[in-house]
C-alpha cells in the first residue's frame, strides 16, 4: 500500500512538473510603445488580434492600447494585494488576472457567451478577444462607437452599469488614464498603418 502511495505522489509530481512546463508563459515583449515591435516579436499575437478585430469590429490599436494599459502584457499580473496594519499582505481587491485584467465573474460571462470554456488569461489568444468581446458589448448596450477609445476604455474599466451610472466622472485620475489609452491607441494605429502589410501573415494550415 506504501508502495503504491508513493508511485502516485511521485506520478502526481511528474504530471505537475510536465504542466508547469506546458504552461510557461510568452516573455514580456521588449519594445511595448511599438505595436509593430511586439508584433513582429510574436507573429501569434497579430493573428490573434487580427481575428478578434474581424469578430467584434473593434481595431487593433484599441484592443492593443487597452490590453497595455491593464497588463503591460504580463499574462500572470494581478493587483497588488492590500496591506493589514500597513505590513502584513492580505487579500487582493479584486480577482483581475492575466492580460486583460479580466474579473473572474466578467471572464466567466465571456465564456459563456462564446462557448469556449477553456479559455484563460493567462493566454494571449483568449484575452485579446475577451477585449474585443466586452468592447462590442459596451458598443451594442451603450452606444459607443467601436473606435472611440477613450469611451469604450471608461466602459471597460467601470463596467457596463458604472459606465452608464457615469461613475468615472467622479474620478478625475481615470478620466486621464482615459486619454493616455486614447493616445496610445492612435500611435498604435499610425505605427500599424506603415507596418501592417509588411507582418507575418497566418500560414493556410
Amino acid at each position: 500500500m506504501k508502495t503504491f502511495l508513493k508511485r502516485l505522489l511521485a506520478g502526481m509530481l511528474i504530471l505537475g512538473m510536465l504542466l508547469s512546463l506546458s504552461g510557461c508563459v510568452t516573455p514580456v515583449p521588449q519594445d511595448l510603445g511599438n505595436v509593430c515591435a511586439v508584433f513582429q516579436q510574436n507573429k501569434s499575437w497579430f493573428w490573434a488580434a487580427q481575428r478578434s478585430q474581424r469578430r467584434w469590429g473593434v481595431p487593433m490599436s484599441t484592443l492593443m492600447a487597452i490590453m497595455y494599459q491593464e497588463s503591460h502584457f504580463h499574462a500572470t499580473i494581478k493587483p497588488p494585494r492590500e496591506r493589514l496594519l500597513w505590513v502584513i499582505p492580505w487579500r487582493r481587491p479584486t480577482s483581475a488576472d492575466g492580460y486583460s485584467q479580466a474579473t473572474y465573474d466578467t471572464w466567466w460571462q465571456y465564456q459563456d457567451y462564446t462557448d469556449n470554456f477553456a479559455a484563460r488569461r493567462s493566454k494571449f489568444e483568449d484575452a485579446i478577444d475577451f477585449v474585443g468581446w466586452y468592447c462590442n458589448m459596451a458598443h451594442k448596450r451603450l452606444g459607443i462607437p467601436l473606435n472611440n477609445t477613450f469611451e469604450l476604455y471608461l466602459a471597460y474599466h467601470e463596467g457596463i452599469e458604472g459606465y452608464a451610472a457615469r461613475t468615472y466622472r467622479r474620478k478625475r485620475w481615470l478620466i486621464d488614464i482615459a486619454r493616455r489609452v486614447q493616445r496610445q491607441a492612435e500611435r498604435y494605429h499610425y505605427q500599424l498603418v506603415r507596418c501592417e502589410s509588411r507582418l507575418a501573415q497566418r500560414p493556410w494550415f
